[in-house]
């Protein structure tokens, strides 16, 4: 099970910081990936990590403005999102990959077995 948090609304050039916690499967041994999804629109990548947090991937429309992060101490992972803009509104998805292996990653929705219930993040001009 995935629980995302941290979406809200927020005006151009503020930031967010969403998390996700999971529970019911080693996370140590997950590949995470957060998705979204704005209306009308196709699902897309934003952003994927490795197990161990060490193999990063961004979308280019994110790239240098969010960053995600893992503790599997705490069976979480994090995205950090700056200088948002009005385009980056919708609703973020966190997902689990248990079959992709140590320091892989994996940007295909279509290889996250598990997904969490979204937040919405809106941003104002």
């Amino acid at each position: 099970q995935l629980q995302a948090s941290g979406g809200g609304l927020v005006q151009a050039g503020g930031s967010l910081r969403l998390s996700c916690t999971a529970s019911g499967r080693t996370f140590s041994r997950l590949a995470m990936g957060w998705f979204r999804q704005a209306p009308g629109k196709e699902r897309e990548i934003v952003a994927a990590i490795s197990w161990g947090g060490k193999v990063k991937d961004y979308a280019g429309s994110v790239k240098g403005r969010f960053a995600t992060s893992r503790d599997n101490a705490e069976n979480t992972v994090y995205l950090q999102m700056n200088k948002l803009k009005p385009e980056d509104t919708a609703v973020y998805y966190c997902a689990a990959d248990e079959s992709t292996v140590s320091g892989a990653i994996s940007t295909s929705a279509a290889r996250y077995e598990y997904w969490g219930q979204g937040t919405q993040v809106t941003v104002s001009s």
